[in-house]
């Protein structure tokens, strides 16, 4: 009987074809169209569903292992479900070696799929025989008909991406893109996607986001090998570097932090409706650095790994974001939210680097302010000027009105872009600094610790 029509032989059939769509509400801070490859929709929840099959049909081809064998990996999760789909439908076994720091969710899943699951501490070497990438070595050695899977240094890891997931995009696309922006791990997507797109596409660029606590992006810049150190973010970095990277293929790195991520993923699900999962939020943060430093708009592709399903007890979950200090209700929200709810006027009181302290006065005695920010002919913020710094030297003699303003700078500030969160500043504004707040480079506000205050008491009584 012929396969009914529309309908997909088995699951792995259904791999791919996965949508692309533009984001909106969370990419309004920047001119660069900001478009994601939503990869979660994959049948098993992320792209890893991709490689766990075609890394599997290249190792029978490659007589790696024979039928009713067993499939031994180490993983974050993602690439064990893609494996165990391909085992469940081929007629294999599946042991997988998992960090302690992967949610519960992704070994409950792992285990639903009739796999062992072996876990291992996350803060030991690489080389350590009780890391997840010995202990699965080490059960390929023992187990007769065994294949270990090694997605870091199996090369048919970024092969997958070269044959499969670039073609797809640029057949969705027609190459309509001048960005293309990852998230990195084993090396696989990154490598593999940009060295198919950089043979069609001569002027793409292509941007690798690392998470801080990992060495990879340190090592791309300088060649040098550091330590790697603790971070939560799961299926990004790594403290050693995989043979699957290929660094010529990598034009340009952003590296972002786990608060900042997980924010990040809980925003894209409430404004874009989005569930995705933190490499996700990850993801964008790099993003929006990246399109930041640009001179003009760009459309930039991002590349989003894996549902949101799989880390409902952590970053969905507020007690655990809160627990874990990822969540601070009065500091966690964007700069630009806190001008308007005291309804700060962008209309700012500058003043240009050539003037005189008298005509500093003058200004903040007309305009009733007792900061002012100073800028050079370029609009580049240059000093600030307050109340305080001129009234005792001028009674004192020590300044007199024709002096530059140059004279009276006090460096008591901290520059950020508006969109940044207002936590970022916290720490400046309880030591009475004030925050100079930035549109793209410009100045166009200023926030002080009375400003703050006031913000906190509205938003209490509210």
């Amino acid at each position: 009987m012929e396969l009914m029509k529309g309908a997909r032989a088995n699951v792995l059939e259904a791999i791919g074809n996965i949508p692309i769509i533009k984001l909106n509400s969370v990419a309004n801070e920047v001119e660069s169209e900001i478009y994601v490859k939503l990869e979660y929709m994959n049948p098993g929840g992320s792209v890893k569903d991709r490689i766990g099959s075609y890394m599997m049909d290249q190792a029978v081809k490659e007589g790696k292992i024979k039928p009713g064998g067993t499939i031994i990996e180490g993983t974050s999760g993602n690439t064990g479900v893609g494996l165990a789909m391909w085992a469940a439908i081929n007629g294999y076994r599946c042991i997988f070696v998992l960090a302690d720091k992967q949610s519960k969710e992704k070994i409950d899943n792992l285990r639903a799929f009739g796999a062992k699951v072996v876990v291992c501490p996350t803060n030991v070497a690489p080389e350590d025989p009780r890391s997840y990438y010995s202990v699965s070595k080490k059960l390929s050695e023992t187990i007769p008909n065994s294949f270990y899977v090694n997605q870091y240094d199996n090369l048919h890891n970024r092969d997958t991406h070269y044959n499969w997931t670039a073609p797809e995009i640029f057949e969705q696309t027609s190459g309509d893109f001048d960005v293309f922006l990852a998230t990195i791990g084993t090396g696989g997507t990154i490598t593999g996607c940009g060295r198919y797109f950089k043979e069609k596409m001569p002027d793409v660029k292509i941007v690798g986001v690392d998470c801080e606590g990992s060495i990879v992006a340190h090592y791309a810049k300088t060649g040098e090998m550091t330590e790697a150190y603790s971070y939560v973010l799961e299926g990004v970095g790594e403290d050693f570097i995989p043979e699957n990277y290929d660094f010529d293929q990598i034009d340009d790195w952003e590296v972002v932090g786990d608060k900042e991520s997980f924010l990040m993923t809980r925003k894209l699900l409430k404004e874009e409706g989005i569930y995705a999962g933190g490499s996700a939020g990850a993801a964008i943060c790099g993003a929006l650095k990246y399109a930041k430093k640009l001179k003009e708009p760009k459309k930039i592709l991002v590349l989003l790994h894996d549902s949101g399903n799989r880390y409902a007890s952590k970053i969905y979950n507020d007690d655990w974001m809160s627990d874990n200090g990822y969540l601070d209700n009065s500091f966690d929200v964007q700069i630009t939210d806190v001008l308007e709810k005291l309804n700060k006027k962008v209309d700012l009181a500058i003043i240009n680097d050539t003037a005189t302290i008298g005509e500093a006065i003058a200004m903040m005695d007309t305009k009733g302010i007792s900061q002012l920010p100073c800028v050079d002919t370029e609009g580049n913020i240059k000093g600030l000027v307050t109340e305080k710094r001129l009234l005792k030297p001028i009674m004192m003699g020590e300044f007199s009105k024709e002096d530059n303003i140059s004279l009276a700078f006090v460096h008591k500030y901290k520059v950020v872009e508006k969109n940044d969160l207002l936590s970022t500043v916290a720490d400046a504004l309880l030591q009475k600094e004030v925050a100079l707040i930035t549109d793209n480079g410009k100045l166009v506000n200023i926030l002080t610790d009375i400003d703050v205050l006031h913000y906190l008491s509205e938003t209490k009584s509210s």
